[in-house]
């Protein structure tokens, strides 16, 4: 009697909203055919307090879920583990798909996320001297460049909580790029993330293009470069 190999492992790496399947609303489909994975970065346990950024721990999530191998998916910050993950362990990652990488140690000195970090630099140093709420409306202000939302549920006053916790991405202790094969999905609405992705294509990243600005992956479009580029890998 012949038995089916097991299904190819894809890892899937939040941004600092959503986390966990619920970061993934789209890629659940992904099931039938993968061993889907949806992790939850340090600090973001649904039933723990949030916990300031930690690079290292967030990494090591990422591969122990890896297990024997996989590919990986991460968006934004998440982005940052899960490359930090592809530079370590190599031999782990059979792909990488990054939505909107806030990759930004790779690119620190480039134009726009320069200008990004004078813009938020004096919000970082003055976090400790701020409440949830007044941290939550001049990140809004200085990020959306909108007003922030009332924080009107437990939920709400969680998630601004976690995110006064998220240290700048600029700080991650990420300086070279993985071997591995990589594919690259931006919003094509900031020039931050092109900044990001320009770099990543110029080291052999494959660069695309997708609607819906900082959630690509929301759409069918940003979801079915995904899953080209994971069938590629299978078969190639």
């Amino acid at each position: 009697m012949q038995h089916s190999s097991p299904k190819p492992r894809v890892v899937f790496v939040h941004g600092t909203g959503r986390f966990g399947i619920a970061a993934w609303p789209y890629q659940h489909r992904l099931a039938s055919a993968y061993d889907c994975l949806f992790v939850r970065r340090h600090g973001f346990a649904p039933d723990g307090a949030p916990q300031r950024t930690d690079f290292g721990a967030d990494m090591d999530i990422v591969v122990e879920n890896l297990g024997d191998g996989g590919h990986l998916v991460a968006h934004s910050q998440g982005a940052v583990s899960a490359m930090m993950a592809a530079v370590e362990r190599p031999e782990l990652v059979a792909s990488l798909t990054l939505f909107e990488p806030a990759c930004l140690s790779l690119t620190a000195d480039l134009p726009a996320t320069r200008a990004h970090r004078k813009r938020l630099e004096p919000l970082f140093a003055a976090r400790n001297e701020l409440d949830d709420e007044q941290y939550h409306r001049e990140f809004s202000r200085l990020v959306l460049g909108a007003a922030a939302k009332p924080l009107a549920s437990a939920a709400d006053r969680l998630q601004a909580s976690r995110l006064r916790l998220q240290d700048p991405p600029w700080t991650a202790p990420l300086h070279i790029v993985p071997g591995v094969r990589t594919l690259v999905v931006t919003g094509g609405w900031e020039p931050l993330y092109e900044e990001v992705a320009e770099y990543l294509a110029t080291t052999g990243a494959v660069h695309r293009h997708a609607a819906n600005n900082h959630r690509p992956q929301d759409t069918p479009e940003g979801h079915g470069l995904l899953v080209d580029f994971l069938a590629d890998g299978q078969h190639g």
